[in-house]
């Protein structure tokens, strides 16, 4: 599969925020619908301007992964849905690694999937938090890569 991962602005948060959502209802389905509605705003309007954003692209240049970092830690990190088991997540984690230095990286501890893959890529446990960014009561796991 050929592709490339390269910085986007805002010009394509349209398509991250609509990616962003498809990819939260596949894999948290502990969220509310409420909980997605008013997020995704915020996603478009606020999140994805203060971090630095990768884009995975297929071969057409449609863009069917991204990543967002703020200063060595991964704030974001969504794939298609229908894109999912292909190594996007992957190679997108190994270039935003390389190239930003990211090292620490929180996730829900109700997406074990999304637990897993971190684990998996190297990263530890290093705490545990009740609530998540908005403070709402979706425990967080905050994760180390050890390297």
């Amino acid at each position: 599969m050929n592709y490339s991962i390269a910085p986007v602005g805002a010009e394509h948060f349209d398509r991250l925020a609509d990616l962003w959502e498809a990819s939260v209802r596949a894999t948290h389905d502990f969220l509310p619908e409420g909980y997605i509605e008013r997020l995704k705003p915020l996603v478009r309007e606020q999140y994805l301007g203060f971090v630095q954003l990768r884009a995975w692209r297929d071969d057409a240049g449609s863009i069917q992964g991204f990543a967002g970092v703020h200063e060595g830690k991964l704030e974001m990190l969504f794939v298609d849905p229908a894109c999912r088991g292909q190594g996007i997540g992957k190679a997108l984690l190994g270039q935003v690694i390389d190239e930003l230095a990211v090292r620490e990286v929180d996730v829900n501890e109700q997406n074990p999937q999304a637990v897993g893959f971190y684990l998996k890529q190297g990263f530890i446990q290093v705490g545990r938090c009740e609530v998540d960014g908005q403070g709402d009561p979706y425990p967080l796991l905050h994760l180390r890569l050890e390297r």
